[in-house]
């Protein structure tokens, strides 16, 4: 079985920009549900409104990849599902640990997408010893500190961390030691890295505060842009 420790997709190794890789699990999803509609070709421009990019961004990024579609026809639907698959490293399997097993840690693991993207879930662990044994999507919940002979023994290179904000640095720093080089981190923290490991951080709150901005702008914007009974322009105009 193929796993995740022997090599790393080939996006850096061809010069891919960070930015672009970043959209081609958007495109890669447009793109699967096109597949599951039997669709066989698209357009630029139909992707780029599936996917919230602009279809000029969009032929630019396949030109990385080396896809430039057939005038008049599009893209190849499959072809491409393949080929981003191929770049984002989803052709083979990578084994994942998931630290932290309360309420988010759970819905990670109840999660059905993993196994449909080529991840897989090594094993659940928790420092609750209280937890050790319960089934939790399947797998049995198992205590932290058999985590380093889990990574050694499955070969992950991915950890997910949904521990308290206390817990992740040091979680972190043994997933480390153990050999895990890509992390996704939902702890409420940053955390302090080495080189050569990749951190993705995930924070719900600072999600929800954007919006909070935004709808706060929103309300802001049809307060002062409303006119007066009398019909007079209002004194502060939207920006």
């Amino acid at each position: 079985m193929a796993t995740g420790r022997s090599h790393r997709p080939a996006t850096r190794s061809r010069g891919i920009p960070e930015a672009t890789v970043a959209r081609l699990p958007l495109y890669l999803r447009a793109l699967t549900a096109l597949s599951e509609r039997s669709v066989p070709t698209v357009s630029s421009e139909e992707l780029a409104a599936a996917a919230g990019v602009n279809s000029a961004k969009l032929r630019k990024d396949f030109s990385y990849l080396g896809s430039y579609g057939t005038r008049g026809v599009g893209y190849d639907v499959e072809y491409l599902v393949y080929q981003i698959s191929r770049e984002l490293g989803l052709t083979q399997d990578w084994p994942v640990v998931i630290v932290g097993i309360g309420n988010l840690g759970a819905a990670l693991a109840n999660y059905g997408g993993f196994a449909s993207r080529g991840f897989r879930v090594a094993a659940l662990l928790d420092a609750d010893a209280g937890l050790a044994g319960r089934l939790v999507a399947g797998l049995p919940v198992r205590h932290i500190d058999e985590l380093e002979s889990i990574v050694a023994d499955n070969q992950v290179s991915i950890g997910v961390i949904a521990t308290p904000a206390g817990a992740a640095q040091e979680v972190t720093d043994r997933l480390v030691g153990a050999g895990v080089t890509s992390i996704l981190n939902f702890a409420p923290t940053v955390l302090t890295v080495p080189d050569g490991v990749d951190v993705r951080k995930v924070d719900l709150s600072i999600e929800l505060q954007i919006l909070a901005f935004h709808e706060q702008r929103k309300a802001g914007e049809g307060e002062n842009g409303r006119q007066e009974p009398d019909g007079d322009v209002p004194a502060v105009m939207p920006a």
